[in-house]
């Protein structure tokens, strides 16, 4: 999973047109490392239909602060540009609720290029 640390990169790759999720994350958070064991077989899983980028929250501060991230991890789903839906909860997230939060990031993403025709 590519990991970013400057904005630039960060607006560039949500200004595709593929589907992207960014896990906002921190190296000293439980919960983020409780994902990690599985998040590549995800990833893995996944990738015919979008990309995993990760960020640490503690080196983006700004823009984990514009974008509201009080909670981690955090999962957002982007496309164009433009936030489609976002995964956050104050509970542990199991490998199964990721997995549907993608399912529906990539429903919503096909909807969009439904209403485009």
């Amino acid at each position: 999973m590519r990991k970013i640390t400057e904005e630039s990169a960060f607006r560039e790759q949500i200004g595709e047109d593929r589907l992207t999720v960014a896990i906002f994350k921190t190296t000293w958070c439980k919960d983020c490392h409780y994902i990690e064991p599985f998040i590549a077989d995800v990833e893995t899983a996944y990738a015919d239909r979008l990309t995993m980028v990760v960020i640490d929250r503690d080196d983006m501060a700004e823009l984990c602060s514009e974008l509201n991230i009080l909670g981690i991890p955090s999962f957002i789903a982007f496309r164009k540009g433009k936030e489609l839906v976002r995964f956050v909860s104050k509970l542990r997230k199991t490998r199964e609720e990721i997995e549907q939060f993608l399912d529906r990031a990539v429903e919503v993403s096909r909807a969009l290029n439904v209403e485009r025709i």
